[in-house]
C-alpha cells in the first residue's frame, strides 16, 4: 500500500509571516493593542491579529476555523451543559433590575450568618412544640 504524500507547500506565505513578526515584535514591547484598544499581552492573540492582518493585505493565509456541526458526541454532553451555565449568567448581567437584587440577597446573606434569621426560625419551632404538648 502506498504511503500518503505529504505536500510540500508553504502554508502561509512570507508576507504573512512578516505581519507575524511585526506584531509579536509589538507585543513584546507592549505596544501592540487589540480591536477594543486593550493592550495585547498572550503571545496567541499577537498571533492571532498578526494572521487576521496579513489576511486583510491579501497574504497567502488559510481561511480561520469554523466549528464543525456534527463534532464529537462525547464533548456534545459537556458543551451544553457549559452552555446552559452561560446562558444563566449571561441574563443576570443584562437586567439592571436584578444587579440590585443580587446586592440585597447579599445583605440578607450576611444577616443570616450573624444569626437573626436563625432566632426567628427557633423560636417558631419551641412554640409549635409547646402547642403540640399542651394538645396531647
Amino acid at each position: 500500500m502506498a504511503a500518503k504524500k505529504s505536500s510540500s507547500g508553504r502554508k502561509y506565505g512570507k508576507a504573512a509571516g512578516k505581519s507575524v513578526k511585526r506584531a509579536l515584535h509589538k507585543e513584546k514591547r507592549g505596544t501592540l493593542k487589540s480591536g477594543s484598544g486593550r493592550k495585547v499581552t498572550s503571545r496567541e492573540q499577537a498571533i492571532a491579529i498578526g494572521l487576521s492582518e496579513a489576511r486583510a493585505e491579501g497574504a497567502k493565509v488559510p481561511s480561520k476555523r469554523t466549528a464543525k456541526k456534527g463534532g464529537a458526541k462525547k464533548g456534545a454532553a459537556k458543551k451544553g451543559a457549559a452552555k446552559k451555565g452561560g446562558a444563566k449568567k449571561g441574563a443576570a448581567r443584562k437586567g439592571g433590575a436584578r444587579k440590585g437584587a443580587a446586592k440585597k440577597g447579599g445583605a440578607r446573606k450576611s444577616a443570616a450568618k450573624k444569626g437573626g434569621a436563625r432566632k426567628k426560625t427557633s423560636a417558631r419551632k419551641k412554640t409549635a412544640k409547646r402547642g403540640a404538648k399542651r394538645s396531647s
